[in-house]
């Protein structure tokens, strides 16, 4: 059975409440204070059976200006309107804003029901009707059935009851695909169970047992019942009117706009990217920062306009924005919402949310304005690799693009596998499922190899620059997982070299200058002939240019030419070679070899003995026992 909540909306006192108790027998007034004063104040809810067995939910609202925010939560997520107008009374203004709140909040299917005819003759009842029909042209309802009842006499009710049943057949019910959400209306206690919440379901499916998470406050719990238009029930999904028992969670830290949603599913955020429509009976224009009332779900919310590409948005016309929010709002892309003016109170505009939770945007951009263009108006796959290459080097996730792209899972699964065939996206994070955009990847990709060749012509003598200096030139954002798959894509490419900790553009060589090669062969001449006993660093560079003569120094290390035991002190290579199998024969032959039979067996004095005795046991040829050294067994 398909799911549909049909909605009411009209002006206080046009006969909403009553019409609703002639449909269904059930009365949505509750709280007393609506029974003494006669007029709806909170939602009401109910449920029509219709003659072909489809159950209809029903959404009752105050039409009082002073409840119209109580109207707009209740307007959320209903699938047909029916627009409420007294025959006597005809059009009234909250008639015009209730109609103008369903057309922004995307409600399209509707119809009219002229209430209390039997107050008014047939005259009259005729010229009401084409008034109507007058003030709903160019509107949503401009072809929408008129079904003229009286809830006192009970002509037209069942009449409306077979209007109802054959539009719902030609209805079709929203997806329940994507994380099941409730925007939470009411809160209370039932003795015996604890916390109840109850609300309209605008997404996905939950189970009884089930986790959820409440939003924007960070708390999760059990869910210990449900109830579906008052019925026990195992499960409840989109467009139900549901009841959740909720165990480990006291009443007072849920509220009214709060949203009851699968566990990990939104991420409340400050800010949203909007696309805004403004009424065109809109008293003035709105101004940029100018102060609103935001309206999503059954939260309402102080927040500023950021208007990007204007400093004033004209009624009638439409714009790309940003809202800034004095709370956390949890929403998901495609999600609809009204701004009411702060002071005096009545609508001005709404639209959809574009962007859940962006980062804050500099104006008149239009890099930024093409951005929010493609993801009010481009095809999923456009909105993904934008979402993708926002997210910049912390990449993205499936789960993530759920609440950005109105996608069912299977249908994103397969654009995701395109896009990755493409290479469009590339995951680097198997475990953590992690895509990076390929705009972003050719970005990061370039910066590494413009770094490395900028290093070269600095450095030229240097055969590399170290691994981590390169990840954090590249920016805080590249963690070690994108910057080892960076690394080795380059390296596949053939574009860079990987010697240790030391990453070079592929094929870079050290090259010396014509004076640095002849003193390259002074210095290792120097050293050669010096064998066993060579000549301190800065003995040798006092009759060289010190600077010149430490960049050779630093070749000749890097080559392995020479080799450093401290500072100042360098062996060349074969030398420190033959001393090495010099003590590594004797301690074969003698197990063991202390400082003196060192000296005995070398002919060097101490300024070479312990330099020499203390690199063997870092580079793992002796280890020191005492005083003396034995061979470190391999």
């Amino acid at each position: 059975m398909k799911q549909l909540v049909l909605g009411t909306a009209g002006h206080i006192d046009h006969g909403k409440t009553s019409l609703v108790r002639a449909l269904t027998g059930i009365d949505t007034d509750r709280l007393k204070e609506e029974k003494a004063r006669g007029i709806t104040i909170e939602l009401g809810f109910a449920f029509l059976d219709l003659p072909s067995g489809q159950r209809l939910g029903i959404v009752d609202v105050p039409g009082h200006e002073k409840f119209v925010k109580n109207m707009v939560a209740g307007a959320t997520g209903i699938d047909l309107v029916a627009l409420v107008i007294a025959a006597d009374e005809g059009v009234m203004p909250q008639t015009r804003e209730h109609l103008d709140i369903c057309s922004l909040l995307g409600v399209r299917q509707g119809l009219v029901v002229l209430t209390k005819i039997d107050m008014v003759d047939q005259e009259w009842l005729e010229l009401v009707q084409e008034d109507i029909r007058e003030y709903l042209r160019g509107t949503f309802l401009e072809d929408a059935p008129l079904a003229p009842v009286s809830a006192v006499t009970g002509q037209g009710v069942p009449e409306l009851k077979a209007l109802l049943d054959q539009m719902t057949k030609h209805l079709e019910e929203r997806p329940a695909h994507g994380p099941f959400r409730l925007p939470v209306d009411r809160v209370f206690t039932m003795k015996g169970f604890g916390t109840v919440i109850t609300g309209t379901a605008i997404g996905g499916t939950v189970n009884l047992g089930e986790e959820v998470e409440i939003y924007p406050r960070d708390l999760k719990a059990k869910v210990r019942g449900l109830q579906v238009h008052n019925q026990e029930v195992t499960q409840a999904r989109r467009g139900q009117r549901t009841a959740i028992n909720l165990q480990g969670i006291e009443k007072a830290v849920v509220e009214r706009g709060d949203v009851v949603a699968s566990p990990g599913s939104l991420q409340p955020s400050l800010w949203l990217d909007i696309d805004c429509m403004s009424l065109k009976d809109m008293a003035r224009p709105l101004k940029h920062r100018a102060p609103v009332r935001f309206h999503t779900g059954t939260v309402e919310i102080m927040g500023r306009v950021m208007l990007l590409d204007r400093d004033d948005l004209k009624p009638g016309e439409r714009c790309l924005c940003q809202v800034r929010l004095e709370a956390p709002v949890a929403v998901m892309a495609g999600d609809a919402y009204v701004l009411r003016s702060y002071s005096p109170v009545y609508t001005i505009a709404g639209g959809l949310v574009l962007h859940p939770h962006p980062g804050r945007h500099k104006r008149n951009r239009p890099e930024i304005m093409a951005d929010l263009a493609t993801l009010k108006d481009g095809d999923p796959a456009q909105q993904v690799l934008v979402h993708a290459r926002l997210a910049g080097p912390a990449g993205i996730t499936a789960a993530e693009l759920t609440r950005l792209v109105n996608l069912p899972p299977k249908e994103l699964d397969k654009l995701l596998t395109e896009l990755l065939t493409k290479q469009q996206l590339v995951r680097f994070d198997k475990e953590g499922g992690r895509m990076l955009s390929g705009a972003v990847q050719q970005g990061l990709s370039d910066h590494a190899l413009a770094l490395l060749a900028e290093f070269h012509a600095a450095q030229p003598l240097k055969p590399g620059l170290g691994r981590e200096e390169v990840k954090q030139r590249l920016g805080e954002g590249v963690g070690p997982k994108l910057f080892a798959h960076l690394l080795r894509k380059l390296g596949d490419e053939g574009k860079v070299e990987l010697d240790k900790d030391l990453i070079r553009l592929a094929g870079h060589q050290v090259r010396l200058a014509g004076g640095q090669e002849a003193l390259r062969a002074r210095m290792e001449k120097a050293w050669s002939e010096a064998g066993w006993t060579p000549p301190l660093f800065k003995e040798f560079a006092e009759k060289e240019d010190l600077k010149q003569a430490k960049q050779v120094l630093q070749v000749l290390l890097n080559e392995k030419v020479l080799v450093k035991l401290k500072e100042d002190l360098y062996y060349h290579a074969p030398a420190l070679d033959e001393i090495r199998q010099k003590l590594i024969d004797y301690c074969q032959s003698h197990e063991r070899i202390g400082a003196q039979q060192f000296k005995e067996l070398t002919g060097l004095s101490r300024k070479y003995l312990i330099p020499l005795l203390e690199h063997f046991d870092a580079t793992q040829v002796t280890i020191r026992v005492g005083d003396e050294r034995v061979l470190r067994k391999r």
